[in-house]
Protein backbone atom coordinates (compact mmCIF):
# COMPACT_ATOMS: atom_id res chain seq x y z
CA UNK A 1 0.00 0.00 0.00
CA UNK A 2 1.07 3.38 -0.91
CA UNK A 3 1.25 6.14 1.70
CA UNK A 4 1.39 10.07 0.48
CA UNK A 5 4.43 11.65 1.48
CA UNK A 6 4.30 15.35 3.46
CA UNK A 7 6.96 17.70 3.95
CA UNK A 8 8.83 17.23 6.98
CA UNK A 9 8.57 21.27 7.49
CA UNK A 10 5.88 22.48 10.61
CA UNK A 11 2.57 24.65 9.27
CA UNK A 12 3.61 27.98 9.45
CA UNK A 13 1.12 30.06 11.99
CA UNK A 14 -1.87 31.84 11.27
CA UNK A 15 -2.03 35.22 9.67
CA UNK A 16 -4.34 36.10 11.96
CA UNK A 17 -4.26 35.39 15.61
CA UNK A 18 -8.67 35.63 17.32
CA UNK A 19 -8.65 38.22 19.95
CA UNK A 20 -11.21 37.48 22.54
CA UNK A 21 -14.26 40.16 21.84
CA UNK A 22 -16.60 41.10 24.58
CA UNK A 23 -19.31 39.34 25.61
CA UNK A 24 -23.09 40.76 24.26
CA UNK A 25 -24.88 42.17 26.99
CA UNK A 26 -27.83 39.86 28.71
CA UNK A 27 -30.69 40.07 26.94
CA UNK A 28 -33.59 41.14 29.87
CA UNK A 29 -37.05 38.88 29.32
CA UNK A 30 -40.10 40.29 29.13
CA UNK A 31 -42.15 40.77 31.75
CA UNK A 32 -45.17 37.96 31.54
CA UNK A 33 -48.50 38.77 30.39
CA UNK A 34 -51.47 37.45 32.03
CA UNK A 35 -54.13 36.83 29.49
CA UNK A 36 -57.82 36.58 31.53
CA UNK A 37 -61.40 35.78 30.29
CA UNK A 38 -62.35 39.94 30.21
CA UNK A 39 -59.26 40.25 27.80
CA UNK A 40 -59.97 37.44 25.37
CA UNK A 41 -63.39 38.91 25.18
CA UNK A 42 -62.59 41.98 24.66
CA UNK A 43 -60.42 41.56 21.27
CA UNK A 44 -63.23 38.83 20.14
CA UNK A 45 -65.87 41.62 20.62
CA UNK A 46 -62.95 43.75 18.85
CA UNK A 47 -62.52 41.51 16.04
CA UNK A 48 -66.25 41.31 15.16
CA UNK A 49 -66.96 45.16 15.07
CA UNK A 50 -63.88 45.44 13.07
CA UNK A 51 -65.37 43.04 10.52
CA UNK A 52 -69.14 44.65 10.52
CA UNK A 53 -66.98 47.45 9.68
CA UNK A 54 -65.13 45.47 6.48
CA UNK A 55 -68.29 44.38 5.55
CA UNK A 56 -70.39 47.64 5.74
CA UNK A 57 -67.41 49.83 4.10
CA UNK A 58 -67.11 46.66 0.90
CA UNK A 59 -71.15 46.48 0.44
CA UNK A 60 -71.05 50.78 0.65
CA UNK A 61 -68.47 51.39 -1.89
CA UNK A 62 -70.06 49.34 -5.15
CA UNK A 63 -73.46 51.30 -3.95
CA UNK A 64 -72.13 54.45 -4.31
CA UNK A 65 -70.41 54.04 -6.99
CA UNK A 66 -72.93 52.58 -9.00
CA UNK A 67 -75.46 55.82 -7.62
CA UNK A 68 -72.61 57.80 -9.19
CA UNK A 69 -72.64 56.32 -12.95
CA UNK A 70 -76.82 56.58 -13.20
CA UNK A 71 -76.67 59.88 -11.34
CA UNK A 72 -73.65 61.32 -14.35
CA UNK A 73 -76.10 59.60 -16.63
CA UNK A 74 -78.97 61.29 -15.84
CA UNK A 75 -77.43 65.04 -15.92
CA UNK A 76 -75.56 63.68 -19.17
CA UNK A 77 -78.80 63.47 -20.20
CA UNK A 78 -80.79 66.42 -19.13
CA UNK A 79 -78.22 68.69 -20.51
CA UNK A 80 -77.82 67.69 -24.17
CA UNK A 81 -81.78 68.71 -23.80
Amino acid sequence: MFLPEYPDSPTPPPAHTHTPIETAPVRRSLPSVSIDQKTVVALVVGGVVLTAFLAAVAVTAPSVAVAAVVLRSMLRDHHRR
